[in-house]
């Protein structure tokens, strides 16, 4: 049985690590808020450029390689989105066991079936079962950015044209609310036009093949493909990094809760203890006194 002294420094400790996971949940409460507010202003610029696109390229026929839908892809390159740091839950398992599962089901099924790691926990995750990734992406502790989205926009771009893929996918988790995310797995290329729109709020269609453009359609579409796949990755890595926020704040404030009941166990023995050795110690000084007095 521990002593008092003992059980009065796992008291101590678990006290220090109390206030340690309470400031944490206050940090990540602060950052998501942040992060909640570059999501939402960030959704109607993603679905206007995806407007603008769609209606160019239809009135117009512009076709263009990132809009070549294929419905039977042979190569694909699938980018794994997680955190560089733990102390979340199941944030950055969700992802991983996702990607793995996926991979071990359809390595078969297709010629090419390539990971690319966002984060370093994705990262170890693969590397301790042995499966290596094309490339990996760290150093994303900090508030990410356009221009680090943008980077490895173009870095995908790069590879799906010059590496021959057929499509990227991209497992992350989408942000819901404080206490839910949501595992995505979303076809980034080739972009979908399906969730374009040609009509305007009046339901009359916005451009007309009457127009002239100042320059070439295909030099505008090809611009603004750029801008918007850019766009689309910075809102997915906006929308896991906003869950990876409510998820270490909901971990948090359970271990919180946990330590909590973990010092209140551990007074009530402390105190439990500490009346045994007061009871004992004054049965001994009544024992010794009737002895004395024979």
């Amino acid at each position: 049985m521990p002593s008092l002294k003992d059980i009065r420094t796992r008291i101590s400790s678990i006290k220090n690590t109390q206030q340690i996971t309470r400031a944490m949940k206050m940090v990540s409460a602060a950052k998501l808020r942040r992060a909640q507010h570059r999501i939402v202003n960030m959704r109607p610029y993603g679905k206007k450029i995806l407007s603008v696109i769609a209606d160019i390229a239809s009135t117009h026929r512009v076709n263009h390689p990132l809009l070549s839908l294929n419905s039977d892809p042979k190569k694909i390159l699938l980018v794994v989105l997680t955190s560089d740091r733990g102390l979340c839950g199941g944030f950055n398992t969700n992802v991983n066991k996702f990607a793995e599962q996926f991979y071990k089901e359809n390595k078969s099924n297709y010629e090419v079936l390539d990971l690319l790691f966002v984060g370093r926990k994705a990262f170890e995750y693969f590397k301790r079962r042995g499966i290596e990734g094309v490339d990996t992406i760290t150093n994303l502790t900090r508030e990410i950015s356009y221009m680090l989205a943008a980077s490895v926009a173009e870095r995908l771009m790069k590879s799906y044209s010059e590496g021959g893929y057929d499509g990227i996918r991209l497992v992350y988790n989408e942000f819901k609310s404080a206490i839910s995310q949501n595992l995505v797995c979303e076809t980034i290329l080739p972009i979908d036009l399906i969730h374009g729109t040609l009509h305007g709020q009046e339901g009359k269609v916005v451009f007309s093949e009457d127009l002239i453009f100042e320059p070439d359609p295909r030099e505008i579409i090809e611009d603004l493909l750029h801008k918007h796949f850019a766009v689309q990755v910075y809102r997915c890595m906006s929308e896991s990094v906003a869950a990876e926020h409510a998820a270490r704040m909901t971990a948090m404030e359970n271990a919180t809760n946990n330590a909590k009941e973990m010092i209140d166990n551990l007074t009530l023995t402390y105190n439990k203890l500490r009346q045994a050795s007061i009871t004992k110690e004054l049965i001994e000084i009544c024992s010794g006194a009737e002895v004395l007095k024979g």
